[in-house]
């Protein structure tokens, strides 16, 4: 269980008792950094996420009636609704919730009327995955709750499906992945066309990581990450011309995009060298953390943002000038943007003991720069969804 949940925890179970008048069953699911291997996803190539300190909290117990009753600390919301009359709510949070048990009713799993409250210390709209923590989370209680003898990796299915088909948002399956398989002081190498994963030790030693939010999102980010998914399938598309085995950039290298997508599209080809060299920095990335080389793993996320803001063409000015504001201090391991793009956070690798000052430093150059304030997080890698007893 997380550490630093505690008063959480306890403020959620008496207000669940309070409300709905029934002792609780609880469980968490933490949100997740990537350390390196950005728009690689939909590629079929690789990723390295963590799941975090910062967590979902889910408090849940059974109903004599086939209603489902939730409750958001975070809105001061409540919401009821008959299990036979579960649909999509436009622009909802309870939809993270609803999802999960549509997907379940669907494959006929025995799901009856609930309670869930949820609370949680996820920043919102920092690209942290709450939402993957929200899925990950009910599925898990559902799952135990109704003892329906579900995989972990069954959970993450439905928790994405739930993403897909009540969110709106056709996710790749690494946020919820992270949230329900990550380990403390881990990282999760996750071959995303086959789903083969392994785990990968993150001694950080005299490192912290902290995440800085340039609490700006750009409205370029869907369209331009619909355009970007486009322009890679087409290199792959012109590459499988001449070699048929090619199903995505995955199986593609530098010297089939030189000889055939360099010469039809200077651009699809930025694009496409771009996930090629990623995933090669994170094979680079996984053998540095093997050896506990903190610093040469820096160097790849310096080289990843480079590529995300030059060639990817995905970054903005709030991003690269904290990462170039990073790249100036010695003190600083590795930083990159974390996410989609257009806006987010970057995650910085920074010793632990000028952490403080660093912060500090940089938040107060950015707010001068742009007359906005930038907002920081401070995690710690940590355990996967469970069970919390107390």
């Amino acid at each position: 269980m997380l550490t630093s949940s505690n008063a959480i925890v306890s403020a959620l179970k008496q207000k669940f008792q309070k409300v709905f008048n029934a002792p609780p069953q609880l469980f968490y699911s933490p949100g997740r950094i990537n350390l390196i291997g950005e728009h690689t996803d939909y590629n079929n190539g690789f990723v390295l996420p963590a799941a975090i300190d910062k967590a979902i909290y889910v408090a849940i117990a059974e109903r004599n009636d086939d209603c489902i009753e939730l409750y958001s600390f975070e809105f001061n919301e409540q919401f009821s609704v008959h299990l036979s009359d579960i649909k999509p709510i436009e622009h909802s949070w309870v939809n993270y919730v609803l999802g999960v048990v549509a997907q379940l009713k669907k494959d006929r799993y025995p799901v009856k009327g609930f309670s869930v409250m949820l609370d949680g210390d996820i920043p919102i709209g920092a690209g942290l995955s709450s939402s993957a923590a929200v899925e990950c989370a009910v599925i898990y209680a559902l799952n135990q709750l109704f003892n329906l003898q579900l995989s972990k990796l069954q959970m993450v299915t439905y928790a994405q499906q739930a993403e897909h088909e009540y969110a709106g948002v056709k996710c790749g399956i690494m946020d919820m992945f992270a949230s329900m398989f990550g380990k403390k002081e881990q990282a999760i190498l996750l071959d995303c066309r086959s789903l083969a994963y392994e785990y990968i030790p993150v001694q950080l030693k005299e490192y912290s990581i902290v995440l800085l939010n340039t609490n700006i999102k750009h409205s370029l980010a869907s369209s331009a990450y619909n355009e970007r998914r486009i322009q890679c399938e087409q290199g792959v598309e012109w590459v499988k011309e001449k070699y048929p085995n090619v199903f995505s950039l995955r199986d593609v290298d530098m010297q089939m995009l030189k000889s055939i997508v360099e010469l039809k599209d200077g651009l699809v080809y930025q694009r496409c060298k771009y996930i090629v060299e990623e995933n090669i920095r994170l094979k680079h990335a996984c053998a540095y953390l093997q050896e506990g080389n903190i610093t040469a793993m820096g160097k790849e996320m310096f080289a990843t943002h480079e590529g995300l803001s030059k060639e990817f063409e995905v970054s903005c000015i709030e991003l690269d000038f904290l990462v170039e504001y990073a790249k100036n201090k010695k003190e600083v391991a590795g930083a990159r943007m974390m996410g989609g793009g257009f806006g987010g956070c970057t995650i910085n690798i920074v010793e632990t003991n000028t952490l403080q000052q660093f912060i500090e430093d940089a938040t107060k150059a950015y707010e001068e720069r742009f007359n906005q304030p930038a907002s920081y997080y401070i995690v710690s890698i940590g355990d996967g969804t469970g069970a919390i007893t107390v």
